[in-house]
């Protein structure tokens, strides 16, 4: 049986990439940026022209536009002002245009049609909320309730912050076991998504393209 192929588009470090790949992808990662630490293969190219000449190669598509001008942090009074790329709308567009099933991630205050996924609910250390849309049905388990994760103050520091700076891991926990994630930098890990949200989701999409687990 051929592996099927997962595009993997604004991809960084290659969090989500690590978790598609457990599943049973063959991920290939596209980003702006060089990403020395992703660990497949990797075109440093414009996602947005990427995915309109490449596609219709892939089995599954998986978009993670920047996610700046979507989180309640441009609100901090040294942000406030900045203006951010808002993408999630050209890219819904052009995935939609290749036909093929797809997922959009992003932060919770984004304006994404889909539900979200807290570590917590899949048994992690960690708060991370992220949203996630796509064209096919996917089934996520509710999250079990926490503390909020901001309180009040001008700063909106974070009640889950660290070990280390890394934000939604549980205050103790070593970022890298927490994540799941030991192959990049700090800075890194603090933009990633956990390898477990996107194993969760590959299997579920493996499933939806009829090839199983």
């Amino acid at each position: 049986m051929t592996t099927p192929r997962l595009l993997d588009l604004f991809c960084g470090a290659g969090g989500a990439a690590m978790g598609y790949h457990r599943a049973g992808f063959d991920v290939v990662g596209v980003d702006i940026e060089p990403q020395p630490h992703y660990p497949f293969e990797f075109h440093q190219a414009d996602a947005l022209e990427y995915v309109a000449a490449h596609g219709h190669e892939f089995d599954v598509i998986h978009a993670s536009p920047p996610c700046q001008g979507y989180s309640r942090m441009r609100h901090l009074p040294w942000l406030r002002g900045r203006e951010y790329p808002l993408l999630i709308d050209p890219v819904r567009e052009l995935l939609e245009a290749t036909g093929k099933p797809w997922v959009i991630e992003n932060v919770a205050d984004s304006p994404l049609n889909g539900a979200l996924l807290c570590g917590a609910a899949l048994g992690l250390p960690l708060v991370r909320h992220r949203r996630f849309e796509s064209n096919i049905l996917l089934l996520f388990p509710p999250c079990p309730g926490h503390k909020p994760m901001f309180h009040g103050g001008a700063t909106m520091a974070y009640k889950y912050r660290h070990s280390g700076g890394v934000s939604g891991v549980i205050k103790g926990q070593d970022p890298r076991q927490a994540l799941g994630i030991d192959w990049m930098t700090r800075d890194e890990m603090r933009q990633a998504i956990p390898p477990a949200y996107t194993e969760f989701i590959g299997l579920q999409l493996r499933r939806a393209i009829g090839v199983g687990e």
